[in-house]
């Protein structure tokens, strides 16, 4: 069934999603709310008189007004990619990974805690998922040595990047962006993602733990049983051993981290000056790691360009949400949609947004470019149902984060299981047993969100 599945490129989706705004400015009133700021006040959705209907021209036109919109998160992602080219030059962020599987090897336990908390951690921090598709490699070798399958191996990382992903404290492609649209303050409602995050990694960590002891006690029960893949058994990563320099470019790494939560948490910083610290930490990299200055702008350069996709679906994603905004029909569907959402509780309310955003995220992978594209949609629909703008955040941030895991149309989700010879069936089976957890888990907790009002 899943082998059969074409699902078009997300840029194509997109462009039809923009041309299906476009046609609705045709066909739905137009309409507005009465705002105070940018929050929308219940109640006050007024049809309007003249009716706005935009030409098909404008969809040469709306792509490249939405890039230069979304100006500043396109740069931003650019030197975030590059920067994070370097530090892996630097070999730092491979030698720290491969530390710890080597340190841990041989209790298992231990290391399955302790990779997935190090995946989590880079995620939560610098949104990294397409670099750990280079460690592939070293899982399936350890794993193999460890009497691992490769489900047990590549869930280690898929779950602690996703979960990592879904429960950010502040991820600047993801948690910063929807905070900036929805109209909250930038790092507000920290602590209870923090307290959160605890639950959320521990039902990840039990699920990956009970499926590696079950097929330990009978590798029969392995979802790969059947598999055919080139066994590789090696006690030893392809990975850089640990040395000074490599000690010093984490301790950089780790610094950044406390001066981003320190600086937007307190300090009211957003993309510039987030753009200059990740600029400052790869030019402390170089220094420190031993990297020439035309290799690192090589690296810079090919990292920065390995994000260009990215960067181009935030743009095309933008452009939904501005051609809705231009054609006064934004509004409109909020209204539809928050008319029969009002017969809800807010509490319900919220549990309907993670639906929707967990469905996004088929159609749109990106974090940033789901957040463009559905923010300015569920804000104000919150605030017409009763749910506090941080909640909607937060109904978002699950959604995306999560689905990371279990979408096909995730690039590196499926470039990981290709490399690691997985079927994306027998994941699918592995999965979406724990996607069910996760998503009655984020259910108690926007629930608990909405109830004590989170700000």
């Amino acid at each position: 069934m899943f082998k059969q599945l074409r699902v078009p490129h997300t840029l194509v989706l997109l462009a039809a999603i923009i041309v299906l705004a476009l046609v609705s400015t045709w066909i739905l009133p137009s309409g507005a709310y009465q705002r105070e700021g940018r929050a929308v006040i219940p109640g006050s959705f007024e049809l309007l008189e003249e009716k706005t209907r935009l030409s098909p021209l404008t969809l040469l036109t709306i792509v490249p007004r939405a890039m230069a919109d979304a100006h500043e998160i396109i740069f931003f992602v650019f030197l975030v990619g590059g920067v994070i080219a370097i530090l892996r030059h630097t070999g730092a962020i491979d030698a720290a990974i491969g530390a710890v599987l080597q340190y841990f090897g041989h209790r298992v336990n231990t290391l399955i805690f302790a990779g997935m908390l190090m995946f989590g951690v880079f995620s939560a921090s610098f949104g990294m998922a397409t670099e750990y598709i280079a460690f592939v490699g070293v899982l399936v070798s350890m794993g193999s040595a460890l009497k691992f399958d490769r489900i047990a191996a590549v869930g280690l990382m898929v779950v602690g990047y996703g979960i990592g992903y879904g429960c950010s404290l502040l991820n600047p492609f993801t948690v910063i962006i929807a905070q900036d649209i929805a109209g909250v303050p930038k790092g507000s409602g920290m602590w209870f993602r923090g307290v959160t995050a605890i639950p959320f990694f521990l039902v990840g960590y039990h699920h990956v733990l009970s499926y590696f002891k079950k097929v330990q006690r009978d590798p029969a029960m392995s979802l790969m049983h059947g598999v055919e893949v080139d066994d590789q058994r090696s006690d030893r990563g392809d990975y850089p051993q640990m040395n000074w320099r490599h000690a010093l470019v984490l301790t950089g790494i780790i610094a950044a981290i406390a001066i981003l939560i320190y600086g937007v948490g307190w300090k009211d910083w957003y993309l510039v000056e987030l753009g200059a610290l990740f600029l400052g930490l790869g030019l402390f990299a170089a220094i420190v790691g031993g990297v020439s200055p035309d290799q690192a702008a090589k690296s810079f350069v090919s990292g920065a360009s390995e994000l260009t996709g990215t960067a181009l679906l935030i743009g095309f994603a933008r452009a939904i949400a501005l051609t809705m905004e231009e054609g006064k029909i934004l509004d409109t569907v909020v209204h539809g949609l928050a008319t029969p959402l009002g017969y809800l509780p807010a509490e319900l309310s919220a549990i309907g947004m993670l639906l929707i955003q967990n469905l996004m995220n088929f159609f749109i992978p990106s974090g940033s470019g789901q957040a463009y594209a559905t923010m300015p949609i569920m804000a104000p629909l919150g605030d017409i149902v009763g749910v506090n703008r941080q909640a909607t955040v937060l109904a978002y941030q699950y959604g995306d984060g999560f689905a990371n895991m279990i979408v096909p149309t995730n690039a590196v989700l499926m470039g990981i299981l290709g490399l690691a010879g997985i079927p994306y069936d027998r994941w699918l089976r592995f999965i979406f047993p724990l996607m069910v957890k996760l998503f009655i888990a984020s259910s108690i907790m926007l629930i608990i969100a909405v109830r004590i009002g989170l700000q």
